[in-house]
């Protein structure tokens, strides 16, 4: 691992276990917050058939619990990968919830959530680039690639050994 993904890291985890721990200390003030993303999206995914609890406070924990998981694995470099889309996909319904800006009335008000919702969109761009990053390592889609060539050529080898054969 290069010395810039060892300090990179756990920086990136840093602030998503604070605001995660914050968020578990804090549950019941951000639950109203919470309660505008999750009262919409909440009823389609149970739709889904997928498994979540529909009390608010319960999302906020176990968001909260995801994120602060996933900041572990990443700072520690078990599945960076992983951990950083998790992280990406966690920070989503925390950014529409908990920084609202147009919902804002008051004008510093809306410029503090503004700020905030555009640092949360830089950090989710920050783990979409750590969830791509194969530290050097070719990834799955050069290595498919790499495959398709080599059956490609290994093809035209063939037909020509075929044809020498037959004609």
């Amino acid at each position: 691992m290069t010395v810039s993904r060892l300090i990179a890291r756990p920086l990136l985890a840093a602030g998503i276990l604070y605001g995660a721990q914050n968020a578990l200390r804090n549950t019941d003030m951000l639950t109203t917050k919470a309660a505008r993303v999750t009262d919409r999206v909440v009823p389609a995914v149970q739709q889904a058939g997928i498994p979540l609890p529909s009390d608010t406070a319960s999302l906020v924990r176990l968001n909260a619990g995801v994120q602060i998981g996933a900041a572990l694995a990443l700072a520690t470099g078990r599945a960076p990968r992983l951990s950083a889309a998790v992280i990406a996909a966690s920070l989503v319904p925390t950014t529409v919830a908990g920084h609202a800006f147009w919902a804002e009335s008051e004008p510093a008000a809306k410029k503090a959530q503004t700020l905030q919702f555009v640092k949360n969109l830089s950090l989710i761009g920050g783990f979409l680039i750590a969830a791509g990053d194969t530290d050097g390592k070719p990834g799955v889609a050069w290595r498919a690639r790499r495959a398709a060539k080599d059956a490609r050529r290994e093809a035209k080898l063939l037909k020509r050994t075929a044809q020498a054969k037959l004609g």
